[in-house]
């Protein structure tokens, strides 16, 4: 049971390849119309000829009818003329022929079994009534019946003028009987038996051709996407140094574009993944070196090294030690964002409040420095978020605009909403940011001016948590800056947060 539900399965998986398609469609394309085509030939060939032989038995039928009102043949039937005639017709269209009078009766029946007997039938009794022929085709058996009225025309009175009568001739038509006419068909289905027996061989010749045909367009059609499939593989080996191309068609184009494109990010990401190694390795050794230098220096003293030296050496070794342990947890903040699974705690939130909690914390390292922090709220704020990454966000940013600026500068931070979004400004009177820095300021270990960074302990990684957890919130970060002059940036932020 199992062996042959794989087997069903693989069938339809072939159905699936869209080679298959186009060989299915190409074929039903081709031979649908050809099936169509033939039975339309068929079936009007056989209407076409059904409608001649009519014509023609009709015409003559009616050149007898008249003979009949000639030689009064429905009240004397010796006339040996009309009998040759009616056989003659009987046995040129291998059919029979029967005349029937006004009172329904067979007088004259070409094969002599019906005469002297009454025909009841419905053809009979509307041609009779009506004074029309007409013609019935029954396939079945391979026949055609034919009715044709047999009129006289009499001469009648009619009165005309005012009172006054007036002989004048008038003609009026008298059905005085019918004409019961079979013509066998059988000539007509030999001939369209031979046709069918031609058009079905014709039709398999056809079959065979658009099967030939369908099979080799789709080959051939297929032939640009498995060429794009073969150049995709032989990247599992590495990155090709060329790019790819195979523009036989607009969606093989747009389809090695594409990959182009993420090759390219590929190779872009691997370089920065490097980097971002050959960063985190230096980073972090340069504090341990520092570390290492400094003890060794101590121990070279011996047992005599004065109280301040020492005190000095124990200092700078802790704050090497603090700098590694920030850069260390900068990177496990980072990395957690980083991770597609990073979840986010939202509920809803004061903006308000806590940006006044942050400011309030961060006012005291501001004095430090105589740099004034201004906060001014354009509106309250309610926004459904995560506390601890909206935290970070305005820390890191306000934290920055306090430690790149000038002795006696200022920060301002700015909040503001619309029925959509919140957005934060953080603008201050520092050292700015040259424009041609602006684009990277967000990539990890980043900095514009190192000897600076490292003398405020910067590690380089503070934008690119801060842009992380904005990204998170769905959210948005653009900074402006003139260079000696100050830098702003800004935030904006969905005030209802949407889990993709």
């Amino acid at each position: 049971m199992n062996i042959k539900l794989k087997k069903i399965l693989s069938q339809l998986k072939v159905l699936r390849s869209l080679k298959a398609r186009i060989f299915i469609i190409v074929f039903l394309i081709g031979i649908i119309p050809s099936i169509i085509l033939t039975y339309g030939i068929l079936e009007n060939y056989e209407d076409r000829a059904v409608s001649v032989r009519t014509s023609d038995v009709q015409n003559q039928l009616n050149i007898i009818a008249n003979h009949l009102i000639t030689y009064n043949y429905l009240t004397d039937t010796s006339s040996e003329v009309i009998s040759a005639e009616l056989e003659q017709i009987s046995n040129l269209y291998d059919g029979r022929i029967m005349v029937i009078n006004s009172g329904l009766k067979v007088i004259k029946d070409t094969y002599g079994t019906s005469e002297g007997r009454t025909v009841i039938t419905e053809s009979v009794i509307k041609c009779m009534k009506e004074g029309t022929g007409g013609s019935n085709y029954d396939a079945e058996y391979g026949y055609i019946e034919i009715t044709t009225p047999i009129i006289e025309t009499a001469a009648a009175d009619a009165a005309v003028g005012n009172g006054a009568t007036e002989n004048k001739e008038k003609k009026k038509d008298v059905v005085l009987g019918v004409m019961l006419t079979n013509v066998s068909t059988e000539s007509i289905n030999v001939t369209l038996d031979i046709l069918s027996r031609r058009a079905l061989l014709l039709a398999i010749l056809m079959l065979v051709a658009i099967f030939a045909i369908a099979l080799l367009l789709s080959h051939v059609l297929m032939k640009p996407f498995e060429r794009v499939a073969k150049a995709i593989s032989e990247v599992k080996e590495g990155y090709k140094d060329e790019p790819i191309s195979v523009p036989d068609y607009l969606e093989t184009e747009h389809i090695v574009d594409a990959f182009n494109e993420l090759q390219n990010r590929m190779k872009v990401v691997d370089t920065s993944r490097q980097e971002f190694v050959a960063n985190v390795s230096h980073e972090l050794k340069t504090p341990i070196t520092s570390v290492k230098v400094l003890a060794d220096s101590l121990l070279a003293q011996g047992d005599n090294v004065p109280a301040e030296l020492y005190r000095e050496f124990m200092v700078d070794i802790a704050e090497e030690i603090e700098r590694e342990d920030k850069i260390i947890n900068d990177l496990l903040s980072m990395v957690k964002m980083d991770r597609t699974v990073a979840t986010m705690n939202v509920t809803v939130v004061d903006v308000n409040a806590l940006t006044e909690l942050i400011l309030k914390r961060l006012r005291p390292i501001a004095r430090k420095r105589d740099i004034e922090v201004v906060f001014e709220s354009k509106r309250a704020v309610t926004a459904e978020a995560d506390e601890v990454k909206l935290t970070l966000i305005i820390t890191n940013l306000v934290e920055n605009a306090i430690k790149y600026n000038r002795e006696q500068g200022w920060v301002k931070v700015v909040l503001d909403a619309d029925h959509q979004f919140f957005t934060l400004e953080i603008e201050d009177s520092g050292i700015g940011i040259p424009e041609a820095s602006l684009e990277h300021i967000y990539e990890r270990f980043y900095r514009v001016d190192k000897s600076h960074s490292r003398e405020i302990g910067g590690t380089g990684l503070g934008l690119a948590i801060t842009r992380n957890a904005i990204l998170m919130h769905r959210g948005s970060i653009k900074a402006s800056s003139v260079e000696g002059e100050g830098t702003t940036f800004s935030v904006k932020i969905p005030l209802s947060y949407v889990n993709a």
